[in-house]
């Protein structure tokens, strides 16, 4: 199978890659109703952490339209799985997860929460608004390690990104 979802990802990028897009996740799930292929495409960053500017910048219903009816025609003449399939195409969501350090960067000025594997500062959890990410040089001397630099509006707390199991945006209501 995961053979399968690199074919789908490489024919999901080259099509995203088109219209400015790039190429989220891919998922193939057995759930209730059959098989379903999930593509989750996102806009390009552009490089400005200016929130307003992200938002008017996320994928539209036009995009996930597009992209799938592409994608589809591609997967009929290129892709063979033995089971029938739906296709869906959509954005990560509002509270897309957080899988790297550059995401963050991304995001800073959004609300996240944030799951450690140890506590930190007392804490399993932070969740607050991210003021951005460093690189500090680790107390043995045996490198950099990142760190992701969260207000949760009471402290600033600095969260070594390698502590980080799951991170995730909040939806800001």
């Amino acid at each position: 199978m995961e053979d399968q979802l690199s074919q789908v990802w490489a024919i999901a990028e080259r099509v995203t890659r088109s219209f400015g897009l790039d190429v989220f996740d891919v998922q193939l799930r057995r759930e209730s109703l059959g098989w379903v292929l999930r593509i989750f495409i996102d806009r390009e960053p552009n490089g400005d952490n200016n929130i307003e500017d992200q938002v008017t910048e996320s994928v539209t219903v036009d995009d996930c339209q597009r992209v799938s009816r592409d994608v589809n025609v591609i997967l009929d003449a290129e892709f063979s799985f033995k089971h029938p399939y739906t296709l869906e195409v959509s954005s990560p969501g509002l509270d897309r997860p957080l899988r790297h350090v550059s995401d963050c960067d991304r995001f800073t000025g959004f609300l996240a929460r944030f799951v450690l594997s140890e506590a930190v500062e007392g804490r399993n959890f932070v969740s607050g608004r991210i003021k951005g990410t460093e690189e500090l040089s680790e107390a043995s001397g045996n490198g950099r390690t990142e760190h992701i630099i969260v207000d949760s509006g009471r402290q600033l707390h600095r969260i070594p990104w390698a502590l980080v199991t799951r991170a995730r945006l909040e939806i800001e209501l």
